[in-house]
């Protein structure tokens, strides 16, 4: 049995995102909850249209939830900070089921004024680890990256009644 962690906040979602887009039909429609230990928590249902070989999660939508969660740890410090990828190391450990809900765990590992580092891991039900990632991203606020309007319906908080209070990990 795992640590129970407090949520202390709940991180935007986007509109068409592969991984937190709420209106991509292929979506994973990721959700994302700050730790009380300064870890990052994704949580996502895998879909069939996310299959490699029958049954199994395809090892690139694995990289992206990785990328995703650990690029977006920085947030949990300044949320007007971006995490741009720049390296990014996956080892597959388990085939990762389709049709199951999961957890991915990113944190920051190294931090710096303009780079920062983090690892992550991809969290089967039984609490085995599937996967594991080390990153580096680039530090960018949102209006060099892209000419998307953080502010705009394209970026929003989307709280629901079944959001968890605490995670366990």
């Amino acid at each position: 049995m795992g640590v129970k962690y407090k949520v202390t906040k709940k991180q935007p979602n986007s509109k068409n995102c592969i991984v937190c887009g709420l209106q991509n039909s292929s979506s994973l429609k990721t959700s994302f909850f700050e730790l009380e230990n300064g870890e990052l928590v994704a949580l996502f249902k895998t879909l069939e249209e996310h299959q490699s070989y029958p049954g199994r999660l395809h090892g690139g939508v694995s990289a992206a939830i990785l990328d995703e969660t650990i690029g977006r740890a920085v947030m949990i410090v300044d949320d007007r900070i971006w995490g741009v990828t720049v390296e990014l190391d996956i080892k597959y450990k388990k085939p990762i089921p389709l049709n199951e809900e999961l957890r991915a765990v990113g944190r920051i590992t190294k931090d710096s004024s303009r780079l920062f580092e983090g690892t992550g891991e991809i969290l089967l039900s039984s609490g085995e680890v599937a996967a594991t990632a080390h990153g580096k991203y680039l530090k960018m606020p949102i209006d060099k990256i892209s000419s998307f309007d953080p502010h705009s319906d394209e970026w929003k908080l989307n709280l629901d009644e079944n959001d968890p209070f605490e995670i366990e990990l």
